[in-house]
């Protein structure tokens, strides 16, 4: 596991400055997410590949997340009061979100951290 900074395989998006308009009109540069985990645990392993398959999918390249290891950087953990691992923190856009669990459930994460994208693109429905 790599020590708390920004995490080099493909679940990081390239660190792009592309805007997107936000519900109050202006604009938003990307979705900032922390994910805390433990060490290489399977429930690591599974959280990071859910993570990159929702913001793949649903995120368009429009984010920036940083992998943090609880068990290198116990300050910081304790700083953002973790208290269960894996945990998801959106940061921006505001308001701040927490979704904890290994993000197996796609449509529960979007919701908890409201991200609206997954709805935009279906159909509605009766």
């Amino acid at each position: 596991m790599q020590p708390a900074g920004l995490f080099n395989g493909p679940l990081l998006a390239q660190c792009l400055t592309l805007e997107m308009p936000s519900a109050s009109g202006g604009s938003l540069s990307k979705y900032l997410l922390t994910l805390y985990v433990t060490g290489t645990s399977p429930r690591t392993k599974i959280a990071i590949d859910n993570l990159n398959r929702i913001c793949s999918q649903e995120l368009e390249g429009l984010y920036e997340v940083e992998i943090v290891d609880v068990l290198e950087n116990p300050q910081r953990a304790e700083d953002e009061r973790i208290l269960a691992t894996p945990t998801l923190i959106k940061k921006l856009p505001l308001p701040l979100r927490r979704v904890i669990g290994d993000l197996s459930d796609k449509d529960k994460v979007l919701l908890g951290l409201e991200v609206r994208a997954a709805a935009t693109n279906r159909p509605p429905t009766a």
